[in-house]
């Protein structure tokens, strides 16, 4: 029997082994998929059991996804762009690092109908997610990024992968089309950000990486001041399914049921 892990710290609200393990059996695949919190000291060695072939896949999720990167021996094109890695898996003896989050993003987006092009977007957060999403908006014709992060370095650290983003200070906020929340601030109840939603104005879409729980803070915050708003499940459904046609070489189904399970768990 195969295995597949997602890593990550923390990672009790992942919900990629109910998604993976529900298209394993959907699919008749001998395979089984975990999670397994990590330290940063573990990575190394969980990443050889890719290489030894004791696990033929692994996902990525915070605050790991930049820090696998010097533990695989190549990188997909777009895992090297956006020096963001959530997929893993061996090939021809070597473990490669990808990246499925930029064509997840874009799909949540199509999922919805939500044209990016020639609109502004606000992202709060440089870590994570958050190359992948600028990766996807650029792809997808936005006119403008800004940027905002607690730690002012990571998003000047961005401005260099993407010299046409704009960087504004934590707390501020901006006019736009577009607000995306690709923190973690959420995962957890009391978690707030900081931010002005009264200056934000209507008729924007809210949408955050967040897909558990359903509805944060930010977003609630959102469809108040009555705007659109969309979490991250669509995000993670649509990343998951590449990464599963990688490993199994099999697309699977998303459906509503898919949506279903996940909102029932």
């Amino acid at each position: 029997m195969k295995k597949y892990l997602v890593i990550g710290n923390p990672i009790e609200h992942s919900l990629s082994p109910l998604l993976h393990n529900y298209w394993i059996k959907e699919n008749g695949i001998n395979a089984i998929y975990e999670k397994r919190e990590l330290k940063a000291k573990e990575l190394e060695k969980t990443i050889l059991e890719v290489k030894d072939e004791k696990i033929s896949g692994i996902n990525v999720t915070v605050p790991y996804k930049k820090l696998v990167i010097e533990f695989l021996d190549e990188l997909t094109p777009v895992a090297n762009i956006t020096k963001s890695v959530n997929t893993i898996y061996k090939k021809t003896g070597k473990i490669i690092g990808d990246n499925t989050d930029v064509g997840g993003f874009e799909n949540s987006l199509k999922n919805i109908n939500y044209k990016p092009e020639g609109k502004k977007a606000f992202i709060l957060g440089a870590g994570g997610v958050a190359p992948s999403i600028i990766f996807a908006l650029e792809k997808m014709g936005v006119a403008k990024i800004i940027l905002s992060n607690r730690t002012k370095q990571k998003a000047e650290d961005l401005k260099k992968i993407y010299p046409n983003i704009e960087i504004v200070s934590w707390g501020d906020s901006v006019q736009s089309d577009i607000i995306i929340n690709a923190t973690s601030l959420g995962l957890k109840n009391h978690d707030d950000i900081k931010l002005n939603y009264e200056t934000l104005g209507p008729n924007k879409l809210f949408y955050d990486v967040i897909y558990n729980p359903t509805n944060t803070k930010f977003l609630l915050k959102g469809k108040e001041l009555g705007n659109k708003t969309e979490n991250g499940k669509a995000m993670f459904v649509y990343q998951a399914q590449l990464s599963f046609e990688i490993w199994h070489k099999i697309k699977p189904k998303i459906n509503s049921k898919v949506f279903e399970i996940l909102t029932n768990d």
